[in-house]
């Protein structure tokens, strides 16, 4: 999918990707592909869009010099911080450019699904903020870990609605938008939160989120002169990683490393880890890696954190894994605590328990870097929401 720009797009990423869609389904997916890459074509769509991340989303955020964290680990530590964006995450980014898109086609509702609630929180931001109606679909068990979030949700005026099928978890909520979107494609537009789905889901979702890498790049090669030599950012379905990785791509001495949920360990019945477990089929509109059984049914998932606990994962980090590109690997739930605790005390900086995972992971493996390493890892969003997660886990 990285071409020059006088090639054609494809739906694929390598073999990963495609249009797996049902028939009523097809032809609003193509005008959306049509409309999107027209808009983000258009100076005056991308002017507006910088103007909200400038003025509304708080962009650029800093790369901050993390020194306590990089002094306990042994070499340079710097957190690209989507905390600070408006909404508390990085799922803003996307948000405000889906339902301007939206607006422009003339829909009139936007349907989205949530697991840690910061997408829910950010589609419900950018719908009050450009007028338009919102429907949050959201796993039972996932309102219940995230309840500060529903309440934010409300407050913005979005529907929340509780699925209750299934996991009740991330996964049931993308079926129920689904279907929602099948019965209603005249008025309403679906805002995917993750690089996942359809294409140009993936696709769209990733360059609205590559604000993350190009600002980067400018940020450490002002500061150091130099690229980082790690990229290091959580994956679940993997919307922060690959905005903070795609920018990167040809930079063959960027090295970058995706963390997965491995909950209580990926030879468990109890993760989220779909790249280093999971099999290549298809799921919600896209061929990719999926956590299935021996029969190929989707299968049961864990994570502490809600916005990691998905069964699969962005093809486009299927196609990376394919080729080499990004190294993947997994961080189960005491790691990630160890990460929020660690981060928390010694920068005085709550993480979300997803970047949490990134930070557990470096912090416990920082005997495989070397001294000279400039490690940027993707903080991409704070902890305010996994605040009481943390209190009945003990800390």
């Amino acid at each position: 999918m990285h071409k020059k720009k006088s090639e054609t797009i494809s739906w694929y990423f390598g073999d990963f990707g495609g249009k797996f869609v049902p028939e009523t389904l097809f032809e609003p997916v193509n005008k959306l592909e049509k409309e999107y890459f027209k808009m983000y074509k258009s100076k005056k769509f991308i002017s507006e869009l910088r103007y909200y991340y400038k003025n509304y989303a708080g962009r650029p955020t800093p790369l901050y010099y993390a020194e306590k964290l990089s002094q306990y680990c042994g070499f340079k530590i710097y957190l690209k911080r989507e905390d600070l964006c408006h909404t508390g995450a990085h799922k803003i980014n996307n948000t405000i450019g889906q339902v301007m898109l939206a607006k422009i086609i003339g829909k009139k509702r936007i349907i989205a699904e949530t697991g840690a609630g910061q997408h829910g929180v950010a589609t419900a931001t950018a719908c009050a903020l450009f007028g338009l109606k919102c429907v949050i679909y959201m796993g039972e068990e996932d309102m219940v870990r995230q309840e500060i979030n529903v309440y934010k949700m409300k407050l913005l005026g979005a529907e929340v609605v509780c699925v209750k099928s299934g996991t009740r978890t991330l996964k049931d909520a993308i079926n129920e938008c689904m279907r929602d979107w099948v019965s209603n494609v005249k008025d309403t537009f679906y805002v995917i939160g993750s690089v996942v789905g359809p294409f140009p889901y993936p696709l769209m979702v990733r360059n609205f989120q590559s604000v993350i890498g190009f600002e980067t790049r400018n940020q450490i090669l002002n500061i150091e002169k130099q690229l980082p030599s790690y990229l290091v950012a959580c994956v679940g379905g993997g919307s922060n990683s690959m905005g903070l990785f795609s920018p990167f791509f040809y930079d063959k001495k960027v090295n970058m490393i995706g963390i997965e949920a491995a909950g209580k360990g990926v030879n468990s019945k109890h993760h989220s880890a779909s790249l280093a477990k999971g099999k290549i089929t298809v799921l919600h509109g896209m061929k990719t890696y999926v956590l299935v059984d021996d029969y190929g049914q989707v299968q049961h998932t864990h994570s502490i954190s809600a916005g990691l606990d998905y069964p699969a994962v962005g093809p486009e980090h299927s196609y990376y894994k394919s080729i080499s590109r990004a190294r993947y690997v997994s961080c189960d739930d005491d790691g990630a605590i160890f990460g929020y605790d660690l981060l928390s005390r010694m920068e005085g900086i709550l993480p979300a328990l997803e970047p949490a995972h990134a930070i557990g992971y470096i912090a416990k493996n920082r005997e495989k870097f070397s001294s000279k390493d400039v490690v940027v890892i993707c903080l991409s969003g704070r902890g305010d929401k996994d605040v009481g997660i943390i209190k009945n886990y003990g800390i």
